[in-house]
């Protein structure tokens, strides 16, 4: 397998507000995108599925496997009982045409170098009509500390994201920003860091554990406002896109 560069996915399971908050929401997208699946169990690929939390979603909804480019990650899968793992790149799928339902990569993309032939792989390995979710950080001008230790290579505007994927053969079913409600505090905060020079090891390091579950419970209800409209903006993005007829 080519050494791809990119150094997704290996990210111990932490309880942070980010994670519940972020896996709410997609479940509700994940739930209805697979009952559209009507005459088998949907099978579903979790591209950097790093130590499998979201394996673990995704399995209350259809027959779900991950791939990753972390042998590390993957024994940590393999030791919480996932053993539908294989190792591989987003660019090299080790999986055949036409697999999969439903691709699912969350906070994945933007660590590619060429955004464009992981996308296209995605859309290879899927079902004719299958579809992609995609969750993505939003906005360049929100680029801070997080991005630079995640080693990101960008943030999109979703309409950067809409072309990319269009490029690689999908139709674009919906678009919208998400995590609007902690937008301003997280753009305060790094303009704040910019202007003062504060230092840390990782943004991760600045939150108030205790309030982790107030956070995420916060965060996660916009579950609600998404299943009923989309948002004007937001620290990130979520597309779901179909593969072309």
């Amino acid at each position: 397998m080519k050494e791809h560069t990119y150094p997704i996915m290996f990210r111990v399971e932490q309880s942070h507000w980010w994670y519940t908050g972020r896996r709410k929401i997609l479940a509700d997208f994940v739930e209805k995108i697979c009952r559209q699946v009507k005459d088998r169990r949907p099978r579903i690929l979790d591209v950097g599925c790093g130590t499998g939390a979201n394996l673990l979603m995704l399995s209350n909804y259809g027959d779900a496997e991950g791939v990753d480019v972390s042998e590390d990650a993957l024994a940590f899968c393999r030791e919480r009982g996932l053993d539908k793992v294989r190792l591989g790149a987003a660019e090299e799928l080790p999986y055949e045409d036409g697999a999969f339902d439903l691709v699912t990569a969350f906070d994945v993309v933007e660590h590619i170098d060429d955004d464009l032939a992981g996308l296209r792989e995605m859309r290879r390995v899927l079902r004719p009509g299958g579809r992609v979710l995609l969750f993505v950080p939003t906005f360049m001008f929100l680029w801070g500390l997080q991005d630079d230790v995640s080693n990101h290579r960008r943030r999109y505007r979703l309409p950067e994201l809409q072309r990319v994927l269009e490029q690689a053969g999908f139709e674009i079913e919906r678009t919208t920003y998400a995590n609007i409600t902690f937008f301003i505090p997280i753009l305060l905060m790094r303009q704040l860091m910019r202007l003062t020079g504060v230092k840390a090891d990782s943004e991760n390091n600045i939150n108030v554990s205790a309030l982790n579950g107030v956070l995420g419970s916060v965060f996660g209800a916009e579950s609600w406002f998404l299943k009923r409209m989309n948002l004007p903006f937001g620290v990130s993005g979520l597309c779901v896109a179909r593969v072309k007829s």
